[in-house]
């Protein structure tokens, strides 16, 4: 179960300005990770799920936080599917991204009162999205939508809350 609410990571994500995002095969190194950027100030960090085991490194970099980092919301990216969603979630993820919208892990977050910032690329996904309960939307690739696109984007939608990736 998540160690922070909704309110809390999304609070945590606003007052660092970043989040962290990172992925290393060895649990003791992504400890050594987060455990740095906690002494930086850092109070969210994602943690993707990328190769192998990723969730068992996960599981411990989770446990190690609880323990090392108290005000540590650790979350999980890279998540393209309700399931893998799910299972971060049993382990402890405080919020779920992914580089693309999928309506039912938006569900499964909210019912779980978790945040779930999917990847967006056109002010439509970001609309569906935000209707679905994002409360923040990823821009991805942001290297490639670039300034302008975040800028057309705001003047329609100036509530929109935004992180640019990529």
């Amino acid at each position: 179960m998540a160690k922070f609410d909704k309110i809390q990571v999304l609070q945590k994500m606003g007052e660092t300005g970043m989040v962290p995002v990172f992925y290393h095969k060895d649990a003791d190194i992504a400890c050594a990770v987060v455990k740095a950027c906690y002494d930086g100030g850092v109070r969210a960090f994602e943690f993707t799920n990328r190769g192998d085991f990723a969730h068992e490194v996960f599981e411990k970099a989770v446990k190690f936080a609880a323990k090392e980092c108290p005000e540590m919301a650790v979350g999980v990216g890279s998540v393209v599917d309700p399931a893998t969603a799910a299972l971060y979630i049993q382990l402890g993820a405080c919020f779920v991204v992914g580089p693309l919208f999928n309506p039912e892990i938006s569900r499964i977050c909210n019912r779980r009162l978790i945040p779930y910032t999917p990847g967006c690329g056109t002010i439509s996904e970001v609309g569906v999205a935000q209707e679905t309960g994002c409360d923040l939307c990823k821009v991805f690739p942001g290297d490639v939508l670039g300034t302008k696109f975040v800028k057309g984007l705001k003047a329609p939608m100036p509530w929109s809350k935004l992180m640019v990736t990529g």
